[in-house]
């Protein structure tokens, strides 16, 4: 700062006007704020605010000098006998500046008539303003100061925060006497205000995943809060000096260094953005993570790494805020007629319920894992609430180095209870969720980047189970309680532990599931409760997923939905955790369109468990697409491609062939423009087809009947497009396999007609669905294998127009045992009885 007295003084003696000045000051302080990204990488966190705060001063002391010299000339006295003080509040004076927050400061005077003191003030803030410091400036007289705090609870807190810059000491000491007597006026007061309008703010800035650092959940308003009540109560200056009185030294520590980090992070925000930027915003997270020198891993991240600890920081400073603030102010706005009735409600010694909340003593010793969980097993089902008296005393349990059989009995005794939401938000407050439950240890703190999801994992996980105890869906609400003590436990397990899969790199469906099983297994968990409770868990979103995005009145859409869920008993879970996953990620997003959806789904889906035929299919399938999905050939594959795999039509094709022969099939298919062939002719003739366009079955079976058929399958692929494979008893030999490819070219001419024989086959040979499923009929034939057979049947459906969506031909010990899976758009029901007498003997 030597340089820039310099330049004043050589302004001052050319008698340069004012804004000469300003310029120069400006010019310094531009310099100082370019400088402050190299300075940031040497020095962040509490250090960087103190080091910036003392700058700020040296440029307030430039000016303020500047004004004594212009007024006073080469008379000007010692700063101490003008009576003003230059004083710094809010984050200012706690030495806490931010470099783009406001500069809050105090003209403090005494109004003393050999001084004309009025118009110094008025020209310190003017050119404080054209110097390009950003002030938030008030001006008081000490003698009405006192009077003038009683009015208002914002200047008592600025106040509260005051800290000398410059000027005179004679002053600052009278102030201080002031201040002291401010801080003891109307206490109960001002903590009431001031914990009311702390609890309105946090009900406005919640934590979510872009948090508000300075005035949300766990941001530095609730450690100024806690400062303020420090102040108010103790007087003291800072609130580490409440140290082994308040709290231990190891829990202010903890604070300490997260508040430390809290400050760093904001510090980053505001250099990066230029501007001051408190919410930690998507777009800004990349760059701050490379500020706060966080680097991807091979398991996470830089983003995830660097909003991890920000979360964890966060709860840090809240539960030790939260605390504290109760122990200090509880004298203040203690009732002392609640005393009485907790007395009145003393369920066991040191434990109060009342009013659905349970309290306890701050001294109240600590006790050992078990014995707290007994005690938490025992407390009423109708507690909602726990006191951060509670809170602080749960935190306190002497761990175990290991879990016994009797905790984890203990733990399942708790799982069983009706309110687990408040249980859980107490062990997950309390920092003993983690030790109880490993399980979830890799989702505590876990952000969600996803656009959907407003909390970190572990919140949400609580939350969920808390829509679940609060069910405001009328329709589900009637269905949850009619579910049994064990279906509502089971219930809760999903609730609280489908997303614990999350942040291990691989689908959390499926790690989840593996998970879950693992730890339920070691809790000695009913196998049967394990396997329900984990199909809850993999398939968690899947309801929410189809009953937004795909066709819910189509019945493969049904069918493909209840072959994963499996039981009805399961679809009921599934829709309720569908609801508290949904209202736990925002109460809003479940609108009435959605609670539509899913309700029609669920209806929709009841009858698919009467049909355990398709049920068993549709199961089957989904089983094979999993073990597809694994598959290098379907890996490699494009999206398209993967897509159209898994959109064949036909279930059949799945139940018969191996994964990779289905990917390859539908590859071969995929080229195919109108038909696609080859012939094997090894122990047996086989022939397999791709069509695109219509072929002339029956004239291709009736050219081909000098050979009996083994097995024949009919299989509809995708894009209109079908696959044939047929098996013949015997190998031709090669120098008739040319005629074979000609009668197969020929096929495709569906002009050529072809005499065939009829078969014997009697009426109760043959069995028909037409209501087999919503678009597809079923006809089976189970009769005496002859040559012609089945060629005659596929001429007489040509006849008719019908068509053949999947077949399953098959001769055995001279049986035929035939299926056909037939489109009900294809005129095969409207001519059944025509079908049949043509196909019957008379």
């Amino acid at each position: 700062m030597t340089n820039i007295n310099i330049k004043i003084e050589e302004l001052i003696d050319s008698k340069a006007p004012d804004f000469q000045i300003a310029k120069v000051i400006k010019k310094e302080i531009k310099e100082y704020l370019n400088s402050l990204d190299e300075i940031f990488k040497n020095s962040s966190g509490k250090d960087f605010l103190v080091k910036h705060t003392k700058k700020i001063d040296s440029f307030i002391k430039v000016i303020y000098k500047y004004l004594l010299r212009k007024h006073f000339g080469s008379y000007m006295p010692m700063s101490s006998y003008i009576p003003v003080n230059v004083i710094a509040l809010g984050s200012y004076g706690r030495e806490q500046l931010c470099v783009y927050s406001d500069i809050d400061i105090m003209l403090l005077y005494e109004d003393v008539s050999g001084f004309n003191i009025q118009p110094i003030l008025e020209e310190f803030v003017l050119l404080a303003w054209d110097s390009g410091l950003k002030l938030g400036s008030r001006v008081h007289n000490i003698a009405n100061l006192a009077q003038e705090v009683q009015t208002d609870i914002t200047i008592k807190t600025s106040i509260l925060e005051s800290r000398f810059i410059y000027g005179s000491k004679h002053l600052w000491f009278k102030f201080e006497h002031t201040l002291s007597k401010i801080r003891k006026h109307n206490r109960k007061e001002f903590v009431e205000e001031k914990i009311a309008e702390h609890k309105a703010r946090l009900l406005k800035t919640p934590l979510n995943m872009q948090p508000n650092i300075k005035d949300g959940y766990g941001g530095m308003r609730e450690s100024n809060m806690l400062f303020w009540m420090a102040n108010i109560a103790f007087g003291v200056t800072n609130t580490k000096q409440l140290c082994r009185t308040i709290f231990s030294d190891e829990e202010y520590k903890k604070y300490a260094i997260a508040v430390e980090y809290i400050f760093k992070v904001r510090t980053a925000l505001h250099l990066i953005a230029k501007k001051k930027l408190d919410i930690v915003t998507f777009d800004r997270l990349p760059e701050l993570s490379d500020w706060l020198g966080f680097c991807d891993t091979s398991r996470y991240v830089k983003e995830r790494q660097c909003m991890e600890k920000i979360l964890l920081s966060l709860h840090t400073i809240h539960h030790f805020s939260v605390i504290v603030t109760k122990k200090i102010t509880r004298k203040y706005i203690y009732d002392l007629t609640n005393f009485t009735k907790l007395k009145e409600h003393r369920i066991e010694k040191n434990i109060f319920y009342y009013d659905n909340k349970i309290y306890t003593s701050f001294q109240r010793k600590p006790k050992k894992l078990n014995l707290f969980l007994k005690e938490l097993v025992s407390l009423p089902v109708g507690v909602k609430y726990f006191d951060s008296s509670y809170v602080y005393y749960a935190s306190n349990t002497i761990l175990p180095s290991k879990l016994n059989d009797a905790t984890k009995a203990l733990l399942v005794a708790i799982l069983h209870k009706e309110n687990l939401y408040p249980l859980m938000k107490l062990l997950y407050n309390s920092s003993l969720l983690v030790e109880l439950i490993p399980t979830m240890k890799m989702i505590i703190n876990q952000p969600q980047f996803d656009g959907y999801h407003k909390h970190p994992v572990d919140i949400h996980s609580v939350k969920t189970l808390y829509h679940l105890q609060n069910i405001q869906d009328p329709f589900l609400q009637v269905m949850y309680e009619k579910l049994n003590q064990n279906q509502k436990f089971v219930l809760r397990l999903a609730s609280f532990f489908h997303d614990c899969g999350k942040g291990r790199g691989k689908d959390h469906h499926v790690v989840g599931q593996n998970l879950f099983k693992k730890f339920a297994k070691s809790l000695k968990i009913s196998d049967e409760n394990i396997t329900l409770a984990s199909t809850l868990i993999r398939y968690h979103n899947m309801m929410s997923k189809i009953a937004t995005t795909e066709d819910i009145y189509a019945q493969e859409t049904i069918l493909a939905f209840t072959g994963l869920i499996q039981t009805h008993e399961a679809l009921k879970l599934l829709y309720i955790l569908t609801y508290a996953d949904i209202c736990s990620v925002d109460e809003k997003f479940y609108k009435s369109s959605t609670a539509s959806l899913l309700k029609e789904l669920y209806l929709q889906s009841i009858p698919a468990f009467n049909n355990k035929e398709l049920l068993q299919i549709s199961t089957r399938r989904v089983a094979k697409e999993n073990t597809i999905k694994k598959n290098k050939l379907f890996i490699e594959s494009s999206r398209l491609m993967q897509k159209k795999i898994l959109h064949i039509e036909s279930n059949q094709m799945y139940l018969k062939y191996k994964a990779e022969d289905i990917i390859k099939i539908a590859k071969r298919a995929k080229n195919a423009i109108n038909w696609d062939y080859t012939i094997s002719n090894k122990e047996r003739l086989s022939i397999k087809i791709t069509r695109a366009v219509p072929l002339n079955l029956g004239y291709l079976l009736g050219k081909m009947q000098f050979l009996n058929i083994v097995s024949m399958g009919i299989y509809k692929l995708f894009d209109d497009k079908k696959f044939f494979e047929i098996t013949f008893n015997e190998r031709l030999d090669e120098d008739d396999l040319p005629f074979v490819e000609e009668i197969i070219t020929d096929s495709f001419d569906m002009s050529r007609d072809i005499k065939l024989k009829k078969p014997t086959i009697l009426k109760e040979e043959i069995f028909i669905d037409c209501n087999h499923t919503k678009s597809l009929a079923l006809m089976k034939i189970n009769t005496k294998d002859q040559k012609g057979l089945f060629s005659y049947i596929a001429k007489t459906f040509d006849d008719f127009d019908v068509e053949i969506n999947s077949a399953k031909i098959q001769s055995i010990r001279g049986k035929a045992n035939d299926l056909f899976l037939i489109s009900r758009d294809s005129h095969f029901c409207d001519n059944k009885e025509k079908i049949l007498e043509l196909i019957t003997k008379q």
